[in-house]
């Protein structure tokens, strides 16, 4: 296996796991029964994962962070036409933590987790057309 192939499949196992949070996120926004919050939850964790993807394709280093401003800046670095797409889904980033826990600042309402699932399915697209490989 060539040392290109080593860094696909690895970032091939972050992609896996982004479209799990991607799933996760839509179906908590389900009519009758949404959870704003929740499903904001799995669209940072897929805007994340995908940024950790693109890292480890680019074979980069990074630290686990929840931070996708910082994720974003590095991967911006290696691939300067993601800025646009990265400085979207920094909004995301507080919804790894300040939304789960009581006592958050306000509670997420169906709009604001409505427009989070395309936000992170863009930044998404974009890093699998560069990863490629089989379904790429």
């Amino acid at each position: 296996m060539s040392p290109n192939d080593e860094l696909r499949n690895e970032a091939e196992k972050w992609l896996r796991e982004a479209v799990k949070d991607l799933h996760a996120a839509k179906l908590l926004l389900h009519p009758g029964e949404p959870e704003p919050s929740r499903s904001l939850f799995h669209s940072q964790q897929a805007g994340e994962k995908t940024a950790k993807a693109f890292l480890a394709f680019s074979d980069i280093a990074f630290r686990g962070t929840h931070d996708l401003v910082e994720s974003g800046l590095q991967c911006g670095d290696v691939d300067p036409s993601l800025n646009t797409l990265f400085k979207d889904a920094a909004d995301l980033t507080d919804y790894a933590s300040v939304f789960r826990y009581p006592d958050a600042p306000y509670e997420p309402d169906i709009d604001e987790a409505l427009r989070a699932p395309g936000v992170a399915e863009s930044l998404f697209a974009e890093v699998r057309t560069r990863v490629g490989g089989p379904g790429g």
